[in-house]
């Protein structure tokens, strides 16, 4: 597997922070490892496999509904954010539902990550029937509505932001890393394109693809779209074993540890996450796991 620099050549200020203090740490004969340097605004207790399979993580959550007719570019949705902002600000993610799918489809994701320190934002479209790309103008839409005009627009950093989607959404959400290189991870789930090239893409992501899908076929959609990726700055191809389409509409575990994994590591740059995503790991819920580590 190739391997890609560990952080972002955008990366933000603490980014190059940390891997500077990593160097003078080796330099200067510490024995300490770059695992060992952690940004200052990690959230949460050190992450187990535990922790981070549980149905909820260590904050205590919120939400408020948004509705449709108090935003713009999307059809609202519900926020769902951590109670408890002690440790800073947090990063914050969108999550589209797929083809004529709501934000119900997807309420699983907002508890469940905002509970391990993001504010999450599950959306409704603007009708059921748009297409990848309208769902793309939309989840960015939906961003700038949460760091801009939201009510926990305080509790958000604006540079650490992400998107997610299902099915069209997921398509989606590749179509924003194209559209909006700012942001920090993206993470497809069973997604569907027409376009296959996303190479220029410049975001980390992690596509979640299932080995059953009749509608969006891995061999027609998620494994062009990887490989079609930069291996910097990093990225990754989940395959669900004998799980079909609809497999992300249902809370699943290890969608839900691999989605935080891959969370705070591209969004909080917590190095602490690493040991769940490299080197490959093994595990008889999915069928393919590819990636390139380390990150």
């Amino acid at each position: 597997m190739d391997s890609t620099r560990s952080t972002r050549p955008s990366s933000r200020l603490r980014s190059a922070l940390v891997v500077t203090a990593s160097v003078l740490g080796l330099i200067a004969g510490s024995g300490a490892s770059a695992q060992a340097v952690e940004p200052a605004d990690v959230h949460g207790p050190d992450p187990t496999e535990e922790t981070i399979t549980a149905p909820r993580g260590p904050f205590e959550v919120e939400q408020e509904s948004v509705s449709r007719y108090s935003v713009d570019g999307f059809g609202g949705g519900t926020i769902y954010y951590p109670t408890d902002t002690s440790e800073g600000t947090f990063s914050a993610v969108s999550v589209a539902p797929g083809y004529t799918g709501t934000q119900e489809s997807m309420s699983w994701y907002g508890p469940r990550l905002a509970s391990h320190g993001f504010v999450v934002f599950t959306i409704d479209t603007n009708t059921i029937y748009d297409q990848p790309d309208q769902r793309a103008q939309q989840l960015l839409a939906s961003l700038d509505y949460l760091t801009r005009d939201s009510s926990v627009r305080d509790i958000i950093d604006p540079e650490r932001l992400g998107v997610m989607g299902h099915s069209m959404g997921g398509g989606g959400s590749l179509r924003a890393g194209l559209d909006d290189p700012a942001l920090q991870a993206i993470i497809p789930l069973t997604p569907w394109h027409t376009t296959k090239d996303f190479s220029g893409v410049q975001t980390p992501t992690m596509i979640i693809g299932a080995e059953n899908d009749t509608v969006a076929p891995v061999a027609q959609h998620s494994e062009p779209f990887y490989e079609s990726l930069p291996d910097d700055p990093g990225k990754a191809y989940l395959e669900l074993a004998g799980a079909g389409h609809l497999a992300p509409n249902e809370e699943n575990t290890t969608i839900a540890k691999f989605s935080i994994a891959w969370l705070k590591r591209f969004l909080d740059d917590d190095l602490r996450y690493d040991k769940f995503l490299c080197p490959p790991p093994q595990d008889p819920a999915f069928s393919e796991y590819r990636a390139t580590c380390p990150y």
